[in-house]
């Protein structure tokens, strides 16, 4: 199988490149034009007609829907479209009617890990989507992730992705701000995270984040703005709208953005508690 990338955003680009490497790549396109990309197409529907397989990486559920809008055209049996875009369940269950209609087929496919991960080939992906899919898509996906987790339909892999995101966005909220609470006592940086590490608390997110927090180095990782969007697609889900953490880190992440930190790396919400 050829494999086409629709987004080269940070995730998408390290994933396309992979691909190229080996030789699965059919064909990239990207809404802000990337002409010197290998294998770039200049319009979507290209990329599904040269491809085997189409990967949607874009930024929330409207954008996925206006790409398949511009490759519908181009579906239909013996294609496959991988949606890898963070969105909610319901739309989830959207984009795999209007795939399977014109007789491709269609697996939710959102993911874990930022741009070291992808860079490394770590990515975690969560599937939803039939067993024999998962299978046929498995050479693909393994060239660029770590992990492949089945976790059952497409709305259910949607949203076990926006409950990571979740955990991750309240993790940092907390680790902002109990690093903050040690600064504002004048313990040092070693010390802090020198307790953290043996402190039962101590997470992944921990040490990805702490190089970042010590150096107030906020070149994007994840973004603000998209962690922001993806806190409120959670807070849309059925059954989820009274969260109370849910509800304090959308708002300090609606805060942060507001600042002008949309494009920075999440770990910048630290800096709503900094002092003047």
């Amino acid at each position: 199988m050829t494999i086409g990338v629709l987004g080269l955003g940070i995730i998408g680009s390290e994933w396309a490149k992979h691909y190229h490497a080996a030789g699965k790549l059919a064909g990239v396109w990207n809404r802000t034009p990337h002409p010197d990309f290998p294998q770039w197409k200049a319009k979507p529907a290209e990329v599904a007609a040269a491809a085997d397989v189409v990967q949607i990486v874009v930024a929330d559920p409207p954008a996925v829907r206006e790409v398949l809008q511009q490759i519908e055209s181009q579906l239909g049996p013996g294609k496959i479209v991988i949606q890898s875009s963070t969105i909610d369940p319901t739309s989830s269950e959207e984009f795999a009617k209007r795939v399977t209609a014109k007789g491709a087929r269609y697996l939710e496919a959102p993911f874990t890990g930022s741009r070291p991960a992808a860079q490394q080939k770590q990515t975690v992906y969560f599937l939803g989507g039939d067993p024999e899919l998962i299978r046929d898509v498995e050479p693909l996906l393994s060239l660029v992730s770590a992990h492949r987790l089945v976790i059952g339909s497409g709305p259910q892999a949607a949203a076990i992705k926006l409950a990571m995101n979740l955990n991750i966005a309240a993790q940092m909220e907390g680790l902002a701000e109990s690093l903050t609470m040690a600064r504002r006592a004048n313990i040092p940086d070693d010390t802090f995270f020198e307790v953290i590490s043996k402190n039962v608390g101590y997470s992944g997110l921990t040490k990805l984040k702490e190089p970042k927090l010590r150096a107030r180095d906020y070149a994007t990782q994840f973004s603000v703005k998209h962690l922001h969007k993806d806190m409120r697609l959670a807070s849309a889900t059925a059954g989820c709208a009274d969260f109370p953490v849910l509800d304090a880190v959308r708002e300090s992440l609606k805060t942060a953005e507001a600042r002008g930190l949309g494009d920075e790396d999440f770990s910048a919400v630290i800096k709503l508690l900094e002092q003047d």
